[in-house]
């Protein structure tokens, strides 16, 4: 039968907002579990409490922001838009249907000159990581780092050479000290000291689109200019626990141990083990984990080797004699300890002439090995054997579980693949408010989980007590129940 739908658009309804927003929807769990109030002690020095025009709730301004980052909403523009005739959206900022939304402007403006400059973003993040911690959900006893890219807004055509000063990294007095002393032991002269300490000068592209960003170069990666956030997760139930943004052009391992201590700090984090990608396997971090008494679950890479060559694997050495011997039961003896840190082993010119391995052991036109090994290299070999126990690889197979997930989805649901605005500090906003949004959103849905499955436990007692029935239940790690086995009384 053919039906025709009344128009009944100008007749007057008496609703209830609230009866209107779905019982399962995000912002209703959002709203119930996360407490949005210490946003107003944060910024209470950043307004005048006695002057002026009233100001728009800085809560109701944060949770508009925050609804573009969880929907993946790019736009100041559109989020005014979306909750316009968004009802769920009203409902969560505290609007009436008839209430009049803020104007764009109003979150442009706010970051151009309210919030410019302060922390304020950081100090919201790190309140909803003590709120999940309070929670029990963020233990901070495995941790997983790594790194990805965000594509700056900016053209990597635009750009110009600049001098800049390439600071030296904190370990190589500590190195340079450690090299003398191996170079003593072997009888040989120390190095003449060097001005190591001071910045040295490099040249490197410049884009005048965003000069904060950073050209990045490297094997597998698109080339032009990039930001990199570097990202720390907690194995337990993946919350994040730090962000840190730099330019393209800086090494992944160079801020890791900083930003490890800063969230152990900061946090009071117990941490026994971090897991790591091969791009860490680097003795400085090795050597820094193992002076902080935290065990690394490291990959690591054959290292630099021509196909069908032997690699360094194949070598072994032999700490009671210091040297390493080869396939064919030569030994490659001591030559040198290089300021860079690494102790070189040699072979014997006249044993490589007639060895039976010479064509996959020499490397172009060379007639002896060299063998080079770092002054930290006790360090990379503990590394090595953890992670090839038991406990190493089941805590290593879980880092594409965590931090890699954590990549994934802010770059396809969150807009974090791209760059929103230009400059390294509101990179860091885009960042902090998407890392939020992750975090709230797992922490509403595990909590909202729990709360259904403890009904459903409560309703499952009631029912074995009606139906003289024992129900067993057994209690995950995870705040989940289920019933595994039942029996008669």
């Amino acid at each position: 039968m053919l039906t025709k739908n009344n128009e009944k658009q100008n007749s007057m309804e008496l609703v209830v907002i609230d009866d209107l927003v779905p019982q399962d929807h995000l912002l209703r769990k959002i709203d119930k579990h996360i407490d949005f109030t210490f946003i107003y002690d944060l910024v209470e020095d950043l307004y005048c409490l006695d002057n002026g025009r009233p100001s728009i709730d800085p809560v109701m301004l944060f949770k508009m922001m925050l609804i573009g980052y969880l929907f993946g909403i790019r736009s100041e523009r559109r989020i005014v838009d979306e909750v316009k005739v968004n009802i769920a959206y009203k409902w969560f900022l505290g609007l009436s249907l008839t209430d009049k939304v803020p104007d764009y402007s109003t979150i442009s403006q706010n970051r151009r000159r309210r919030f410019n400059g302060t922390d304020v973003f950081e100090k919201i993040f790190d309140r909803i990581v003590f709120q999940a911690i309070d929670m029990g959900l963020v233990k901070g006893k495995i941790l997983y780092t790594d790194s990805t890219h965000l594509k700056a807004n900016a053209n990597k055509q635009k750009f110009e050479k600049k001098e800049v000063e390439r600071f030296v990294k904190d370990y190589v007095k500590d190195l340079e000290e450690d090299v003398n002393v191996d170079r003593e032991k072997h009888n040989k002269k120390p190095l003449k000291k060097k001005e190591v300490y001071k910045s040295e000068k490099k040249v490197i592209k410049s884009s005048t689109t965003d000069p904060d960003s950073g050209y990045m170069f490297r094997d597998r990666k698109p080339k032009g200019f990039f930001y990199l956030e570097h990202r720390t997760v907690d194995s337990q139930n993946n919350i994040i626990t730090d962000v840190h943004i730099t330019p393209g052009n800086i090494n992944d391992v160079d801020p890791y141990l900083e930003r490890l201590d800063y969230q152990i700090e900061k946090f009071s984090f117990d941490t026994k083990y971090v897991g790591l990608d091969a791009g860490y396997f680097t003795a400085p971090i090795c050597k820094g984990l193992e002076e902080r008494k935290i065990q690394g679950a490291v990959a690591y890479r054959l290292g630099p080797h021509e196909k069908g060559k032997y690699t360094k694997n194949k070598f072994q050495y032999i700490e009671e004699w210091d040297v390493y011997a080869c396939p064919n039961s030569r030994f490659l003896e001591y030559k040198t300890t290089t300021r860079q840190g690494y102790k070189e082993y040699v072979s014997n010119k006249e044993h490589c002439d007639i060895c039976e391995h010479r064509d996959k052991c020499l490397v172009g036109k060379n007639d002896f090995r060299t063998i080079r090994r770092h002054v930290w290299e006790e360090h990379k070999e503990k590394v090595k054997r953890f992670v090839r126990s038991d406990v190493g690889k089941k805590i290593y197979k879980r880092r594409k579980e965590t931090v890699e997930r954590s990549f994934a989805d802010p770059k396809e649901l969150h807009g974090l693949r791209y760059c929103r605005l230009r400059g390294i500090s509101k990179v860091r906003e885009q960042s902090y408010m998407t890392a939020v949004a992750q975090n709230i959103k797992k922490i509403a849905n595990m909590l909202s989980q729990s709360d259904f499955t403890y009904l459903n436990h409560t309703l499952s007692v009631k029912l074995a007590k009606y139906l003289n029935i024992n129900f067993i239940f057994h209690i995950m790690s995870k705040p989940t129940m289920k019933i595994v086995g039942l029996s008669l009384i």
